[in-house]
């Protein structure tokens, strides 16, 4: 690896804990100006890189995320796309997973680093994680291989000591520094004294043409989360919630849920409405494998679609991304089990087909 000290990255700042300070009134903790963040961390001077600032509007908590924010962060890299090197996206901790997930599908033949970072503490503060953060996120967007390519090449969240595909990243913890995990797809790095780059897993596909935005998401999708007893009136209500086009289910252990009379006929009525209803695993680990169980086999004959080893965050914002392209419901539902850009392992037996 080498780093470009000629590297230029642009920095984006959409709020988060990295750049909050406590009011003295509530000493609850609000987001601050970018000022705040650029004069807490000297040491970015020592880089030598040539960091451009861009805050998006106000700074925002990103609890507050919403699509319209996805479609102006990937209008931003698409406008500065042939300008920079890189980008690192400043941003909070409780939707980084859904914005990184989102802007994978949204940022169609990326071939540059999209870096995405936060911190659990401020960055103002004596035992900060962000300051860290921050540094190895440059480090990472100026990084290029001995040929002179990026190294990454795709949308990745860096927390902590690791590098994380976006769209296989969940967050896991609310009080460690170590936030984010990706439990069915390895590192992209492991960060101690040096960074140590996985080669096999890092992104190495070869984009079909310039960079492609796609800001249009469709968010008439929702959560269906499984648990035993569930009530067939809330159940069929939520099933019928009006405009609804996409429904993540999240399933127990390999994809099984109740064999109910009841529930199996409403899912069979909702699919012929035309919903596309994935199915997800509740475990943090593994897959659904709709054919292994008895119970599986009937949510897949009722037409409910595999979702394989998808997140939560990247089935529900592969769904918008879907239905915000225009594609039909039946055209949807292909789409959701074939690989876009490395969201997830497709399984066909014992084949294992990764979308790397």
């Amino acid at each position: 690896m080498t780093v470009d000290k000629r590297a230029r990255i642009m920095l984006i700042y959409t709020g988060g804990t990295i750049g909050m300070i406590e009011n003295q009134e509530t000493h609850a903790l609000e987001p601050f100006n970018f000022e705040h963040l650029i004069e807490n961390v000297p040491k970015l001077k020592m880089l030598n890189f040539e960091i451009i600032n861009y805050q998006i509007g106000d700074p925002i908590d990103s609890s507050s995320m919403k699509p319209q924010n996805w479609q102006t962060i990937a209008r931003v890299i698409e406008n500065e796309y042939d300008n920079v090197d890189g980008f690192v996206l400043l941003h909070g901790t409780d939707t980084m997973a859904y914005t990184a997930s989102a802007l994978s599908f949204m940022l169609e033949n990326l071939d540059k680093p999209v870096i995405i970072t936060g911190s659990q503490l401020p960055i103002g503060e004596v035992r900060t994680d962000g300051e860290e953060n921050l540094i190895t996120a440059l480090q990472i967007a100026a990084a290029r291989n001995r040929q002179g390519k990026h190294i990454i090449r795709e949308v990745a969240i860096l927390f902590d000591n690791y590098l994380w595909r976006g769209n296989r990243s969940t967050k896991h913890s609310a009080d460690n520094f170590n936030a984010f995990q990706s439990n069915n797809y390895p590192e992209l790095a492991r960060i101690g004294l040096g960074i140590q780059f996985n080669k096999d897993s890092i992104w190495n596909g070869e984009p079909n043409g310039k960079l492609k935005v796609h800001p249009e998401m469709d968010n008439n999708v929702m959560f269906l989360d499984l648990f035993p007893g569930m009530n067939e009136k809330v159940v069929r209500h939520t099933l019928n919630t009006p405009d609804i086009k996409g429904i993540v289910m999240k399933s127990f252990g390999s994809g099984n849920g109740p064999d109910d009379a009841w529930f199996i006929e409403e899912l069979k009525k909702a699919v012929a409405r035309g919903i596309v209803i994935v199915n997800i695993t509740q475990c943090s680990n593994g897959c659904v494998l709709p054919e292994r169980y008895r119970n599986g086999l009937e949510l897949t004959q009722a037409g409910v679609t595999a979702g394989h080893d998808l997140t939560a965050e990247a089935a529900i914002t592969k769904l918008m991304h879907l239905f915000g392209e225009g594609y039909s419901s039946e055209e949807v539902k292909k789409r959701m089990e074939i690989p876009i850009c490395g969201e997830m392992s497709c399984y066909d037996g014992s084949i294992l087909l990764t979308g790397n």
